[in-house]
């Protein structure tokens, strides 16, 4: 690993597994050489914008459709409120509990944008799960759709290290709004995006638990770049007019590629789906 990081709290990178355990890591691809210090949100949000996709639409749900512009500008808000009034600090994890909808994106980007780790969970998962993910990952502040509310209060007499809940209202409904909302209206829609080392971890994706307890699975910000400029870019050869769409949540991380990062990455659409009913 580098020896430059942004995070100023060590937790993720104290918990890495032994060098010596590591995959060989090869980067020769051109599109794989990334620079030592990068934010995966910015290139997936701040870098569309720049290249002129700002008037694009990025996310598509029931209620909404948000231009990459207005991506941005939430994502932005949301940043200032993690680093103005919640006190985050690069390298704290936060998780992040909602079906997939844009203020579920919004907030994972912020995160990121902030120098968090975003730890995304399944919008199924229960009191006992989630109080399993708080506690491996030591996680003290969580953001979380109103609706999905109950069973974190649960699991917070669980894992009572995370001190701090602040809803957000996801449903995109006109008149809604939470405490997230609320402290977005004074905050600032620019916000410079912390300078990441590439190999600061961005994300935590715990596995299911069916073959024990759930496991926590770390990710770099070039890890996230990667996904998009491999697979997709080779086979299934996306273009900024094409519009994604999938039933997996953003907790899990084929639905965070195949709903988030891929479409990003070249400046295409995406409809997020709640819930995916048979039809």
């Amino acid at each position: 690993m580098s020896g430059y990081t942004a995070h100023l709290d060590s937790f993720a990178r104290d918990h890495l597994p032994p060098r010596a355990l590591w995959p060989d890591l090869r980067f020769e691809l051109p599109e794989l050489r990334y620079p030592a210090r990068l934010n995966c949100a910015a290139e997936l949000l701040d870098r569309a914008i720049e290249g002129g996709s700002g008037d694009r639409v990025a996310f598509y749900s029931l209620n909404q459709r948000w231009t990459y512009r207005e991506l941005l500008e939430h994502a932005n808000r949301i940043a200032n409120v993690l680093r103005s009034d919640l006190g985050l600090v690069p390298g704290n994890r936060v998780l992040l509990r909602a079906a997939n909808n844009p203020m579920l994106v919004a907030c994972w980007l912020a995160v990121l944008k902030a120098g968090g780790i975003a730890v995304t969970t399944m919008p199924l998962l229960r009191a006992g799960e989630l109080a399993t993910i708080i506690d491996k990952a030591k996680i003290g502040l969580a953001l979380c759709d109103e609706r999905l509310g109950e069973e974190l209060e649960r699991a917070r007499t669980q894992a009572p290290v995370c001190a701090r809940v602040c809803t957000f209202d996801g449903s995109g409904r006109p008149g809604g709004g939470a405490e997230l909302e609320r402290r977005m209206a004074g905050a600032s829609a620019s916000f410079a995006s912390v300078a990441t080392a590439a190999d600061d971890v961005a994300l935590i994706a715990f596995t299911s638990g069916t073959t024990g307890k759930p496991k926590g699975t770390m990710h770099f910000h070039r890890d996230v770049l990667a996904i998009c400029d491999c697979f997709p870019r080779s086979i299934l050869k996306p273009t900024p007019d094409d519009i994604f769409i999938g039933s997996p949540p953003i907790g899990f991380t084929f639905g965070l590629g195949g709903s988030v990062t891929f479409p990003m990455r070249v400046g295409a659409s995406a409809v997020l789906l709640e819930a995916a009913p048979p039809g």
